[in-house]
């Protein structure tokens, strides 16, 4: 072993031997010598340590800012990915947000369409109703109003039946008069509905002239007008039956100014 090595060797030995304390004095002795070499190993005019800051503190300084530097690499990127989970999740909700409005606005505007709608067959629905209700009245309108006339009433006499008898045949198309008709009567039964002749030639052929103008059941049955009673004793029937057979034999009772 040479010198230099059996010099390092027994440094080194008194070292280990050295407490705690004394140890690390030791070693800022050696930084101090260390710091003083690097110094003394600056070229001249060298700026490195010419602010006067001890080599200590500067290397402090530079693990610091190492320190910083792998904490930015490792921060950074967390931070970079929350950035972009906090874009995400606002885009998802604006979307989201967008939609409900959209949802919002379309059952508004259903709501609207449906109303309107209700309202328009409502409307047409009330057209309608009055268009019906208005084409009765205007087709009553239309017809020609018809007269209400009381039913006629009659007298159970004489002119009564007369009467009743001129209403009857004005409605056949009968002619005749209430002259005629009455004073035909008056010859004939003199107003008595319950006459009947049984001497004449009528009589004795068993065909009895009978009632006010004394008509014989063949020619009542003939000359009959219907509406009125079957019976000869009738005093309408009768008269008018009488009428009818003058028109068709005389033309009009009025023509009748005797027996016929």
């Amino acid at each position: 072993m040479n010198k230099l090595g059996t010099f390092a060797s027994a440094k080194v030995s008194k070292f280990n031997a050295l407490d705690k304390q004394r140890k690390i004095a030791v070693a800022g002795v050696s930084t101090l010598g260390a710091a003083a070499i690097a110094f003394a190993a600056v070229p001249g005019g060298s700026t490195a340590v010419a602010t006067g800051v001890p080599a200590a503190h500067t290397q402090v300084a530079a693990e610091h800012s190492q320190v910083q530097d792998l904490k930015s690499t490792f921060t950074d990127p967390a931070a970079n990915q929350q950035v972009k989970l906090d874009a995400i999740a606002a885009k998802a909700k604006a979307e989201a947000d967008a939609a409900a409005k959209k949802r919002s606005a379309d059952a508004a505007a259903k709501k609207k369409a449906a109303a309107d709608a209700a309202r328009k067959a409502e409307a047409a629905r009330k057209a309608a109703a009055a268009r019906s209700a208005k084409k009765p009245a205007s087709r009553s309108a239309e017809r020609p109003q018809m007269e209400t006339v009381a039913a006629r009433t009659y007298a159970n006499n004489l002119d009564g039946w007369i009467r009743h008898s001129l209403d009857i045949m004005h409605a056949k198309g009968i002619p005749g008069s209430y002259s005629g008709l009455h004073r035909n009567i008056m010859r004939e039964s003199s107003g008595n509905p319950r006459a009947i002749n049984n001497w004449d030639i009528n009589a004795i052929n068993g065909i009895p002239s009978k009632g006010l103008l004394q008509v014989i059941p063949p020619t009542f049955a003939t000359y009959h007008v219907s509406g009125t009673s079957w019976n000869i004793y009738d005093p309408v029937a009768n008269i008018t039956a009488a009428a009818n057979y003058a028109a068709h034999r005389y033309g009009t009772i009025d023509n009748v100014n005797s027996a016929y």
